[in-house]
């Protein structure tokens, strides 16, 4: 296991994101490691990953398939447009088989969601025993653009981060392991890639002129993800900033951390209830 969760772990209170380069490539290994292509370095250790990643996800569903265990893991993404959600989620979930995943992404909530708090579409959205989920947005939208937009009230939104706290803790306790990563990418990394978007006919549908008015509101969202980070990072479900303007180092970080949740989970095959030396005997016996 890695120490690449405490170079990255969010210390309530102690976080500021202008004090993180979204360039760094904190806890990488040394140059002699990692050669002089880090790209081609990255492939191969997230490949690596993603086979034993592929293990862990089926001892884990084995594991609770007779009902014997409520473990579940949940990977969080949040980030600003463009910060590569979707990449990641491609890249580290690449060995995993779909049968056991559960991905879902937040976007405005509908007429039906509305009528009810704002944690209710995300229980809905959680993944069941013996599954990986992944939240592409989540729950922190409801403190990070209602605040920014003024979507609801001071009064209300700044309840949420102690109700996030509680659902958290209550979910975890359940059998829930949460990786809850922030994709941090710079305002000029992300002008980069909506000048991409709009350089490209095959990405037009992936742009959005919305993205920037959001873009102009940079400021704001980032002091509404401080205060996120800050205030909902508990030993239960810390979060963890990852510096995402090199795409190779984002998706080498986050496989790692998600490699050692699991790690710490450990999820064994269960005892078959059946001998199965004395079954094999019978099947070689039989026409």
């Amino acid at each position: 296991m890695s120490g690449l969760r405490e170079l990255l772990m969010v210390r309530p209170g102690g976080t500021r994101l202008a004090d993180i380069d979204p360039r760094s490539t904190p806890g990488l290994p040394g140059k002699r490691v990692v050669g002089g292509d880090p790209k081609r370095w990255s492939q191969t250790q997230v490949a690596e990953m993603s086979e034993e990643l592929n293990t862990y996800q089926e001892r884990l569903f084995a594991s609770a398939k007779e009902g014997g265990t409520n473990r579940r893991v949940l990977l969080v993404l949040q980030a600003m447009d463009c910060g590569g959600k979707d990449g990641t989620v491609r890249n580290v979930t690449q060995g995993m088989s779909p049968a056991g995943m559960k991905a879902v992404s937040f976007g405005p909530p509908d007429e039906q969601e509305r009528r009810h708090d704002f944690l209710w579409r995300i229980r809905r959205g959680l993944p069941p025993a013996g599954h990986v989920g992944v939240f592409n947005r989540s729950h922190y939208e409801d403190v990070l653009i209602v605040r920014v937009h003024n979507l609801t009230s001071e009064d209300v939104w700044a309840q949420r981060y102690e109700q996030i706290n509680a659902f958290e803790a209550e979910e975890t306790a359940d059998g829930l392991t949460m990786v809850k990563v922030m994709l941090h990418i710079s305002k000029e990394e992300q002008k980069k890639r909506l000048l991409a978007r709009l350089d490209d006919p095959s990405k037009h549908w992936k742009y959005n002129p919305g993205d920037l008015a959001e873009r102009a509101r940079w400021e704001d969202y980032q002091r509404a993800y401080e205060d996120a980070l800050n205030r909902c990072s508990t030993t239960a479900a810390p979060w963890y900033v990852v510096p995402a303007d090199r795409k190779w180092y984002r998706n080498w970080a986050v496989a790692t951390l998600l490699r050692d949740a699991f790690a710490d989970i450990n999820p064994q095959y269960p005892e078959p209830d059946f001998d199965a030396a004395a079954e094999r005997a019978k099947l070689l016996a039989a026409e």
